[in-house]
């Protein structure tokens, strides 16, 4: 009867954290996307208006041009061949400037793919307003009332047939009262466009002016995968009022909130791989907003304070634009050399980063190294295992001990079993004569949890780690594994619900931890017995849906500790020992 009840206790408990589990993962744990799903980077595909490209806020003094009307929706493809165009070509980008309001509205980013397929097209960042996945970059002015300045539908004249990192481009437009405006655009082998803006005044009375950088994004990401979550922002991001900002979110601005700062680093919308952010000058004073302008519109902006510019003299200003990956090496030179304070903590780090970031280095030199992401990650897993041998050593002593002891703490249980505060007064009595820290054993467990986690948000945020395959069938082991049991490894027509997607990693998962299970010193507790038992393929079905890297470090963990097992038991024979009478 006892050995029912133990067992229905082991199920049921079993089975709460194994339904439990769901929907704490969902929050805490969200799993990574498949390999093949990516369609677009930029704006929504339900989308059906072109964006305005105005500042939504901030320049209020004097005037701005008029915001283009409703323009009809092109496919990218045929929005991107217009001949008003001055192509971009860099190592790391392609794409083109729009002379129609001098916007930067054209970017793919060549050395990243939109799937693992073969021949699948490179991701676009930036396309332009007359798109659904209208996303661009854009800087201007407003000024005083009667001084017209360019806007949206300005064509401007061209200096230059090609951006390049050794060919820069200059864009002019001269109004009828005296005004000359110029843009000297310039990149960089990565992600960085450099916009210098000049305004000349030639006409016979000052101007007031304010120069101001925007991002104008159509939509949001669509994807599950793509959403905010617990452990990783998406959205507006930047670095304002001297903080990081991660807590904007759309629907914040789908409620019609607007949010403004006295000072701006840099900002602008982050996805979970994709950076679009426009950055000031260093140190230079602006204010900034994130907005939106319209329905399922989405704008971030910052301007300079309105400047008195004489008859005969010019102003001249320089904002950068960031459009491309979140690379972390390159985020971290840009903060380096270039002043872009905390531009590497667009990827979400969080208050782990400490641990993270470190986890993430060791990782990528390995992976240099090796040339092979899953072999980094073994050699990862070996080395923590290495470091934590000394604790795994106090482990098993600390073990070896309690299981001599085990009939003194029977006896003291049975003889204080009325008296329970009498009975752990003994125990601990017992503890400290025979040098033993109960706790010990579950110092490796406790390890294991924040190097997971570590490993897990590695994984999930960093572009490094992106469609890295490992063997056979494992081509990206940031999306979870794409063989399953149920759908007899894709030849039935179905995807198994994230629950029951068991593949052959998962299953070997399983075995390796029932495995270890069964080389540890059974349990004295009917009921602790009983759930060890069960605890490895509840875990099967919980690391089901993870990234198959995780998979894989949890295998090489589980093999490295059975060989660790099996090295300390004939170090400390007693633990295979049956406890004496």
């Amino acid at each position: 009867m006892d050995d029912k009840r133990n067992w229905i206790t082991a199920i049921l408990l079993s089975a709460a954290i194994l339904l439990g589990w769901s929907f704490v993962s969902d929050k805490f744990f969200p799993t990574p996307a498949k390999p093949d799903v990516t369609k677009t980077v930029a704006g929504s595909p339900t989308a059906t208006t072109a964006t305005p490209g105005q500042p939504a806020a901030l320049p209020t003094p004097g005037t701005a041009t008029a915001a283009p009307g409703a323009q009809a929706i092109v496919p990218v493809e045929a929005a991107v061949a217009s001949a008003n165009r001055i192509p971009i070509e860099t190592p790391a980008v392609a794409g083109s400037i729009n002379l129609v309001g001098a916007r930067i509205d054209d970017i793919t980013l060549t050395k990243y793919r939109q799937t693992i397929k073969k021949n699948a097209p490179p991701v676009r960042l930036f396309a332009p307003g007359n798109t659904k996945a209208s996303y661009f970059a854009s800087v201007g002015w407003a000024a005083a009332q009667g001084v017209q300045v360019p806007g949206p539908n300005t064509l401007w004249t061209a200096t230059g047939t090609r951006l390049t990192p050794t060919t820069p481009v200059t864009l002019s437009w001269a109004n009828a009262t005296g005004q000359t405006f110029r843009i000297d655009y310039s990149i960089d082998a990565n992600y960085l466009i450099t916009a210098k803006q000049t305004i000349a005044n030639t006409g016979t009375a000052p101007v007031s002016a304010s120069s101001y950088a925007l991002i104008d994004r159509l939509g949001k990401p669509t994807d599950p995968h793509e959403q905010t979550s617990w452990t990783n922002h998406i959205g507006p991001t930047g670095f304002v009022d001297g903080k990081s900002e991660f807590d904007v979110d759309y629907k914040d601005l789908d409620a019609g909130e607007t949010f403004k700062y006295s000072s701006a680093g840099w900002l602008g919308f982050t996805d979970k791989y994709w950076l679009a952010a426009i950055v000031p000058a260093k140190g230079e004073r602006v204010t900034a907003s994130i907005s939106t302008p319209a329905s399922n519109n989405y704008q971030t902006l910052f301007a300079r304070p309105f400047t008195q510019i004489a008859p005969g003299t010019q102003l001249s200003v320089t904002s950068r634009i960031f459009a491309g990956a979140k690379e972390v090496s390159v985020l971290e030179d840009y903060t380096d050399t270039q002043g872009i304070t905390r531009l590497s903590h667009a990827i979400d780090w969080g208050w782990f980063d400490f641990f993270e970031i470190p986890i993430f280095k060791l990782l990528d030199w390995l992976f240099k190294q090796v040339g092979n992401f899953g072999v980094a990650i073994m050699i990862l897993t070996l080395i923590i295992r290495l470091l934590m041998f000394p604790i795994a050593n106090r482990q098993f002593h600390s073990m070896a001990q309690m299981r001599l002891v085990q009939p003194k703490m029977k006896a003291l249980q049975e003889r204080y079993k009325d008296d329970k505060q009498r009975q752990q007064q003994e125990l601990m009595k017992l503890y400290k004569d025979e040098k033993i820290n109960p706790l010990a054993g579950c110092l490796p467990i406790l390890i294991q949890i924040p190097i997971f986690y570590a490993l897990y948000k590695v994984l999930m945020l960093t572009i490094e780690m992106r469609h890295q395959p490992f063997a056979l069938w494992i081509r990206d082991l940031s999306a979870p594994d794409p063989a399953h049991f149920l759908n007899l490894f894709g030849l039935l027509p179905f995807t198994p619900p994230s629950l029951l997607a068991l593949g052959p990693l998962a299953l070997l998962l399983g075995i390796t931890m029932w495995l270890q299970f069964r080389l540890n010193p059974q349990a004295t507790d009917p009921i602790q017995q009983q759930v060890f038992k069960i605890m490895p393929w509840m875990f099967m079905f919980i690391m089901a849906p993870f990234a198959a890297g995780l998979l894989l470090y949890w295998i090489t963990n589980n093999c490295l500790s059975i060989a660790q097992q099996q090295f300390m038991y004939r170090k400390f024979p007693q633990l295979r020992a049956a406890p004496a009478k």
